[in-house]
């Protein structure tokens, strides 16, 4: 496991591209208006219920943080707190949270806080959990541009009809993939993390081993074909068909024939590290390969080009993007999946 250790401390190359790779490079967090998410719960507060669920936007503010800035103003402990997903820090963005206040009606105003307002207000008989959401609108400004823009404008709409695959974005491994090197150590017994740094180095490892499947059918131009083999899945609302990949674990994989051969040819090479998962104890389960990118509208602007789409709860803007335009000059972007 320690010679797997210093395999996954990268660098990595790419993860292949569905439609060539980009031809245009870009920036798209000059400020933090240029991406833009606004979150789509499953359902509205109800109206009643001991939880208050309250719609903040936010700037330049992380999720972990303004939940801790409402615990204390509404005078609750951290942990009576919920929110669905995690959304960047380098952005604008609008997201519900969760504050349990049996028998108590604060002044909305008073929740408040620097670097974020209170939009809406709503009673709801639960408490807001991590994947609770329907997905995400995002409208991004892409600026400083420069290659083939007629190549960019000709791919947008085949994006808009076929879809991305549905990568894991660079985030969810950490700065130079150091949760991936981490993740290794802490299943050899090298090291011993906090809880919550146990869970995002788990998710580490199951993300890229799913990158690697995903990243062969990419390569074999067969992420949006069923190849035989492949069988229904569950994903989030309910039972899905398509193609899907492993984020490993316990049990016995539904696929069969050829698209089970294709991951154990993915996977091979990471034998010790499937392994170490199984024996952690987590449930294997699958995920889409391919990704709906819904509502896909772009425009010319004096700054560049904006796009806005639709995603569902799990996916990465960044999978989208890649596919676009080469960016440059990034802020590090956080995990903000609710995967």
């Amino acid at each position: 496991m320690a010679e797997l250790a210093a395999r996954l401390a990268g660098p990595f190359p790419p993860d292949p591209y569905a439609y060539g790779g980009p031809r245009v490079r870009g920036r798209v967090r000059a400020r933090p208006e240029h991406f833009q998410v606004d979150e789509e719960p499953l359902e509205p507060p109800l109206g009643e219920g001991q939880h208050l669920w309250v719609q903040v936007r936010k700037r330049g503010a992380n999720t972990e943080w303004v939940a801790r800035q409402l615990a204390q103003a509404a005078g609750v402990p951290p942990l009576d707190v919920g929110y669905a997903g995690l959304k960047d820090r380098h952005a604008v963005t609008t997201q519900w949270f969760s504050i349990d206040l049996a028998g108590r009606d604060p002044d909305p105003a008073g929740l408040a806080g620097e670097d974020y307002e209170v939009l809406a207000v709503g009673r709801h008989p639960r408490k807001l959990r991590r994947g609770e959401l329907a997905g995400n609108r995002f409208t991004l400004q892409l600026t400083d541009l420069a290659g083939d823009l007629d190549a960019l404008e000709t791919l947008l709409p085949v994006l808009g009809e076929q879809g991305v695959p549905n990568y894991f974005g660079p985030q969810r491994f950490g700065r130079g993939g150091d949760n991936l090197r981490r993740a290794a150590l802490m299943l050899a017994g090298e090291l011993r993390p906090p809880r919550h740094q146990r869970g995002l180095y788990l998710s580490a490892a199951r993300s890229f081993l799913f990158n690697q499947v995903l990243g062969a059918r990419v390569a074999a131009d067969t992420w949006r074909t069923a190849l035989a083999g492949e069988a229904p899945f569950y994903g989030g609302q309910g039972y899905r068909r398509g193609p899907s990949g492993p984020l490993w674990g316990r049990g016995r994989s539904p696929v069969f024939g050829a698209a089970a051969q294709v991951e154990r040819d993915a996977l091979a090479p990471y034998a010790a590290l499937c392994e170490a998962l199984e024996h952690v104890g987590l449930k294997q389960e699958r995920r889409a390969l391919a990704l709906p990118v819904a509502d896909l509208a772009w425009q010319r602007t004096e700054e560049g080009w904006q796009l806005s789409f639709w995603l569902p709860a799990g996916a990465y803007a960044t999978s989208v993007l890649r596919e676009l335009v080469e960016l440059v000059d990034q802020p590090a972007a956080e995990d903000t999946s609710a995967a």
